[in-house]
């Protein structure tokens, strides 16, 4: 299964090719091996490039991806604000990590994938 969330609208294609469309709830729980958090904010166009070219990058991978918007947060703003975007990468029983900020490092991201 793909998820892709972002401005918090979700969206996903299962396996079985069903589609969802909305916002997940607790009835739809996936499993993910991988998640990726991406700090962004409204009107970032660095936040949009990121978020567009690791959809792209990671096309055929089972991931999900939380877009969460910094300026909604007092705390998320003082830890990221001249940062975003920011991506987190975080794999099953681990904590997540910083892969990269400003843009899209594919080098890096390539290798939080193959667990290096």
């Amino acid at each position: 299964m793909r998820l892709f969330s972002y401005c918090n609208v979700s969206f996903g294609i299962l396996s079985r090719g069903d589609i969802i469309a909305g916002s997940v709830t607790s009835t739809i729980i996936p499993e993910f091996m991988i998640q990726f958090i991406l700090y962004s904010r409204t009107y970032c166009h660095l936040c949009d490039d990121m978020f567009a070219q690791l959809k792209i990058v990671l096309n055929d991978e089972s991931i999900m991806v939380d877009v969460v918007d910094v300026d909604l947060d007092a705390a998320l703003v003082s830890k990221f604000d001249e940062l975003v975007p920011v991506l987190y990468g975080k794999k099953e029983g681990l904590n997540a990590q910083e892969i990269c900020h400003y843009h899209l490092d594919v080098s890096k991201l390539r290798d939080f994938l193959d667990g290096e």
